[in-house]
């Protein structure tokens, strides 16, 4: 059992940090980013390309992950997602045919050519990530055997989680990201650049969707299509969280993440999703705005 609440755990990182980022591009924009679980595909596949070609570990390829993915974001939001703020079903829309561009990209063998610029493709084959030795195997605490990597990925969840705290609520663009989601138009009115900060704050959820496909790349193998499902989980803990509510999202995500754990280890994978399905459809009937919800005037 305290292996399966362990599991449960990592799973729930991994949901978090996919989640953040929805939850914060969609609480200030009010974006469904359906390209957002490409974001950790390329997460993964940036690990991928740094083995190859750098010969480097896992820990070199999370900033490199998270730098590739934020300029990703931070391209999409300028050429695409600007142009449809308030159109809500049109950017549903166009995000969705922007992920399904990006897979196609990287099954590419290829490539493609753009401007003199080639993009090199990757195939449809699997991929897989090597971690370094002392990230490999088990360490035992108070008898407790821990996988030294689930291990990891949780305290590089709970770093983030913790630095994305501190941008939110304790820094100036943290509070004008803030005031964006609770209005807009009177954030703009107050001399707000709502356009500068939307741009960012995408990015930043992009960069921390890569992190997330880095930290997957360790323990599943890496495909085009390895991001489809996971931006439904995203949204899934968005929901019930509450949007744009940091602290339901990390209640969220947990909770989530330990029934899916628990279910798993007394059935099967496919139970313990339709357990968490029905959670989450319970919840958001009682909770329509989710556990943690901005109260409003």
């Amino acid at each position: 059992m305290l292996d399966a609440i362990f599991i449960g755990l990592s799973l729930g990182s991994i949901l978090l940090l996919v989640a953040l980022g929805l939850a914060i591009t969609y609480g200030a924009m009010g974006v469904i980013n359906l390209a957002h679980g490409e974001m950790v595909m390329i997460g993964a596949y940036t690990a991928v390309l740094v083995r190859i070609w750098l010969n480097l570990g896992l820990l070199v390829a999370i900033p490199i992950a998270f730098v590739a993915a934020a300029l990703m974001g931070y391209v999409i939001e300028r050429l695409i997602v600007r142009r449809l703020y308030g159109r809500l079903f049109d950017t549903l829309l166009a995000t969705w045919g922007v992920s399904i561009l990006l897979q196609q990209a990287v099954r590419l063998e290829g490539g493609l050519s753009f401007f003199g610029i080639h993009i090199a493709g990757l195939g449809s084959g699997l991929q897989r990530v090597d971690l370094p030795s002392w990230l490999i195997g088990a360490v035992n605490i108070a008898g407790l055997d821990l996988n030294i990597y689930r291990s990891f990925i949780i305290l590089v969840t709970l770093a983030l989680t913790a630095i994305t705290w501190a941008i939110l609520y304790r820094s100036s663009i943290g509070m004008q990201v803030r005031a964006i989601m609770r209005n807009p138009r009177m954030a703009a009115a107050s001399g707000i650049d709502v356009s500068r900060i939307n741009s960012l704050t995408f990015a930043y959820g992009s960069g921390l969707a890569g992190i997330a496909g880095v930290m997957m790349a360790g323990f599943k193998t890496v495909f085009p299509d390895m991001g489809t499902s996971l931006v439904v989980d995203g949204f899934l803990v968005v929901v019930v969280g509450g949007v744009g509510s940091l602290v339901g999202s990390v209640v969220a995500a947990t909770m989530l993440g330990q029934i899916n754990g628990m279910v798993a280890l007394l059935s099967n994978d496919v139970v313990a999703r339709a357990v968490v399905f029905a959670v989450v459809v319970a919840i958001i009937t009682y909770w329509p705005k989710g556990l943690f919800s901005y109260k409003g005037r």
